[in-house]
Parts: C-alpha cells; sequence; structure tokens
C-alpha cells in the first residue's frame, strides 16, 4: 500500500464535517480527521500531525483566520479554506491567501451548504495540489511597496526608448496560488506600462470584482473586472470574470473584451486557452506577450506555446516560486517558454518587453 495522507476538515456544523470526510474518504489514500472550531483545530494539529488542513472561515470560539495565524506561525502545513459565496466570504478568503493558504473551496449556498457534495472532485483536486505546493515566503515590509494616492508610484524605472512598442497585449493565466502570485507582480508595474493586461484567475464569479478591487488598491495601474464590452486601453489590467470565460473581438474604438458564458469543454474557466487563442485570432503574434503562474493542470499552455511558435513573447513562472508546479511546466515542456522566472522577477521582464522600439520578435527575445 501506498502513502497515505493525513487531512484535518474543521468546521463548526456537524453536518459539514459529515460531508467533507465523506468526500475525501473516497480516496484510498487519505485518513481523514475532523475538528470542530479553530481552538478543537489547534488541539488536533498537534495530536495527530495532518499534512493537509481544510479549514472553515466562520467558525464560534476561534474563526478560521485567527487558527490560520496560528497555524502559519506555530506549525506551517498547506490550508485550503472553506469560505461562503459572499462578498464578505471572498475579502476573508483573500486574507487568509494573504496569511499563507494554499488555496480556498467556496460553499454554493452559504455557511452549511447542502449542495457541497457537487463539488468533491473540486475539493480532492484542491487537496492534492495543496499536498504538493510550497511555501513562498512573503516579501519583507521593506520591499513590499504600496502605491500612494494619485497612482503616481513607478514602481520600475521604464526604458527611454526611441519609439514605444506598437500596440500590444499582456496575456495572463494563473490558477491555484495565484492571488498572491499577482500581488508580487502586477504592483511592480509602473503607472505608465504602455500596454494593456487581460487576466484569466481560475476564480468564482462573486470574488472577481473583490479581488479586482483589492489589486486597484495595490497598484499604480488600474485594476478593472470585465463586466460588459471592456476596451483594452493601455495603463490598465482587466480581471476577467470568475465562472465565465473572456474572448477579444475588434470594434470601431479599438480592441475590446467580452465576458461570455462559460465553455462546457474547458475544466477551469474563466479559461486560459480560451483566451489566448482568441487574442491570437485579433492580435499579431509578436505583439503579444504570455504569461503562466501557478497552478494545477496545463489550461493555457498549449496555447501559449502557440504564440511562442508565432513569435510572440512568453513567460513561464520558474519552479523555485510556483506554489503549484503544473501550469508553467506545462509551458517549459512544450518548448513554449521563452523566460522562466521566479514571480519577482516577471514584472521587470514585462517593463523590458513592453518598452522596446523595434518592435519585432526577434529583437525583443534578444
Amino acid at each position: 500500500m501506498g502513502a497515505r495522507y493525513k487531512v484535518l476538515v474543521v468546521d463548526d456544523s456537524a453536518l459539514m464535517r459529515k460531508y467533507l470526510r465523506q468526500m475525501l474518504e473516497t480516496q484510498e489514500d487519505f485518513e481523514v480527521y475532523t475538528a470542530r472550531d479553530g481552538e478543537d483545530a489547534l488541539r488536533r494539529i498537534q495530536e495527530v500531525d495532518p499534512d493537509v488542513v481544510s479549514l472553515d472561515i466562520n467558525m464560534p470560539v476561534m474563526d478560521g483566520l485567527t487558527c490560520l495565524s496560528h497555524i502559519m506561525t506555530e506549525s506551517p502545513r498547506p490550508v485550503v479554506m472553506v469560505s461562503s459565496l459572499t462578498e464578505k466570504g471572498a475579502l476573508a478568503t483573500f486574507e487568509a491567501l494573504e496569511l499563507g493558504a494554499v488555496d480556498y473551496l467556496a460553499k454554493p449556498d452559504g455557511t452549511v451548504s447542502l449542495q457541497i457534495k457537487d463539488q468533491a472532485d473540486e475539493l480532492i483536486r484542491k487537496v492534492r495540489a495543496a499536498l504538493g505546493a510550497k511555501r513562498r515566503p512573503r516579501r519583507s515590509s521593506g520591499e513590499r511597496v504600496h502605491p500612494p494616492p494619485e497612482r503616481l508610484r513607478k514602481p520600475l524605472a521604464a526604458p527611454e526608448p526611441a519609439e514605444r512598442a506598437p500596440e500590444g497585449l499582456v496575456l495572463i493565466g494563473v490558477s491555484t496560488g495565484g492571488p498572491r502570485t499577482l500581488e508580487e507582480i502586477l504592483p511592480d508595474l509602473p503607472a505608465d506600462f504602455p500596454l494593456p493586461a487581460l487576466v484569466a484567475q481560475h476564480m468564482p464569479g462573486h470574488f472577481t470584482r473583490v479581488f479586482a478591487e483589492r489589486l486597484d488598491r495595490r497598484c499604480a495601474l488600474r485594476v478593472k473586472e470585465i463586466r460588459g464590452p471592456s476596451l483594452l486601453e493601455a495603463g490598465t489590467v482587466w480581471i476577467a470574470r470568475g465562472d465565465a470565460d473572456v474572448v477579444l473581438s475588434r470594434r470601431r474604438k479599438g480592441l475590446v473584451a467580452l465576458g461570455v458564458p462559460a465553455d462546457e469543454r474547458c475544466l477551469w474557466h474563466p479559461s486560459v486557452d480560451r483566451m489566448v487563442r482568441s487574442a491570437l485570432e485579433h492580435v499579431p503574434a509578436d505583439r503579444l506577450i504570455a504569461v503562466e503562474l501557478t497552478g494545477m493542470g496545463d489550461d493555457g499552455a498549449e496555447a501559449m506555446a502557440e504564440v511562442h511558435r508565432r513569435g510572440g513573447r512568453t513567460v513561464a513562472e520558474s519552479e523555485d516560486t510556483a506554489v503549484v508546479f503544473g501550469m508553467p511546466k506545462e509551458l517549459i515542456e512544450r518548448g513554449g517558454a521563452d523566460k522562466v522566472l521566479p514571480c519577482h522577477r516577471i514584472a521587470r521582464q514585462l517593463v523590458q518587453w513592453a518598452y522596446e522600439g523595434s518592435g519585432t520578435a526577434e529583437a525583443a527575445k534578444g
């Protein structure tokens, strides 16, 4: 018999503990334990030393965020948060990811979710991904930069080319570990970054608006969620709406991003693959910069490899910093990555490419 992994399920609802336990116990290599609140969880961690923890956010006695802070300080290990699909739940989830949680599962209908059993496959995928995830140290307070009011900050000095690059677009695909990774990269782009950026982050629809607003407060660039047809302008990062996909279209005023119903043929949404392939239909490949960040699976890898083959520029996050080295690894193995970089060096590379004035792919890759 192979290795067995201990999973601790923490939830104040006996019914939720039962459901989550039953879902996880379908896996022969999972040994599942439970705890009823944060205090009980800390005791159980000392007793059974779980490999991964599933942690509810809203609990009496000690809530999930307080428990998480204790876990990360006293006995760090992978944690998957379980939160409600509400604005409050989204805010708490992003705080948990900032504290060090690997991922989250959103309850579809409130604190006690009778529909949670429909998410068994997703829960199992996330727990398995968490088992192999790495913890990335946060930047020190001296390294982390928060933009002052009026978006005056220019964290990375822009080169001074004779002319700026022609019309282009940055495409970013990311999944597990993505919120923290994007918060490492996007705030380091200057306010006058000359290209628009489009981000497909696998995330529920109730979360992407809150995430865009959170990034907007931290970035020199404007960050917005795609709600209707959105003109792609320099100085703006567009976050694809969760539980849907994003495609591009040419309008009289220019290139527009559109939210469209999720394609059921794609496993993850917003689909990175669909976003990149749509961009290739409307923008010359040598004007595209495609970035594949942390995440399980292979969403976007083949499409970004096609960008590379057609003369575009591509970056894969390196294994050193990727929380889950799935999506970037797939791009690298397809021979589609011009650069393989840790997340803290990606913004600098984007600035370099964006400001190169020749407009030729060969010069840009040099």
